[in-house]
Order: C-alpha cells, then structure tokens, then sequence
C-alpha cells in the first residue's frame, strides 16, 4: 500500500513529519480522511485531533485550528497550535479546561467572552483527549 506525506507545522516550527496510509482531519464542515492521490484541496481546520494511521498503529496531534493543503503526495497542516501527545502537560490542560468551565459558568460575561471561553475549552478538552488522560 502507498503513503502519503504529513508535515505539521505551527508558527513555532515542524511538530510531526512523516508518512502514513491515512490522515484524519477536522475540518469546519466535518472529519475528512485522507488517503494517497488524493483530489488537491484546502479545507480551514477545527480544534480537533489530527489521526495519523500507519498499518495497525495510530497517532495523534491535538490541533488548535489552521488550515490542510492536500496535494497527491503530501499533506501539510498549518495550525495555530499543536501538540504530540507527549508534549501535552496534563495538568496544565485541566487546569485550564477547569477556567474555562469556570468562566462559561460566569453570570457576567458578553458574547466574546462567552466564545473566548468555549473555544478555550474546547482547546483543553482535545489536548486531554489526544492524552487519552
């Protein structure tokens, strides 16, 4: 079976490259599987993990929005942020999602307060679970 390419890359540098039979993508209309040759696209990304499956194994990147170009032979993820499993401090993660609950819960908040918080909880909550903690 063929691979394809993924590099991840943020504003800080490369997080993942390598190749893998498919990529798994959440993009703001849904998940999106990728496999090689497949059509070239641009899609903006959610917060989301990015699956990397290569024969029985899979990994993930916890992913904080961006963009994925998809060409034939290559993926590039270009996002905000984004993290290995093993670069994810956990406690820092719950801390964070337990601010975030906590200013969703606030009586006194406007409309961009209100979305700040639930984009940063669903920040927390997708490192936690690309933790599997």
């Amino acid at each position: 079976m063929s691979t394809i390419r993924v590099n991840v890359v943020t504003p800080d540098g490369k997080v993942y490259d390598g190749d893998v039979d498919m990529v798994v993508v959440r993009t703001v209309e849904g998940e999106l599987g990728i496999l090689p040759k497949h059509i070239p696209l641009v899609a903006p990304l959610t917060v989301g993990a990015v699956r990397l499956k290569k024969g029985n194994s899979e990994e993930q990147v916890a992913v904080s929005g961006g963009f994925v170009e998809v060409r034939p032979d290559q993926v590039t993820i270009l996002a905000e942020a984004a993290e290995l499993p093993s670069a994810i401090d956990v406690d820092r993660a719950r801390a964070a999602k337990e601010r975030a609950e906590s200013r969703l819960n606030s009586t006194k908040q406007d409309a961009v307060d209100f979305k700040r918080a639930e984009l940063a909880l669903k920040r927390a909550i997708n490192r936690l679970d690309v933790t599997g903690k």
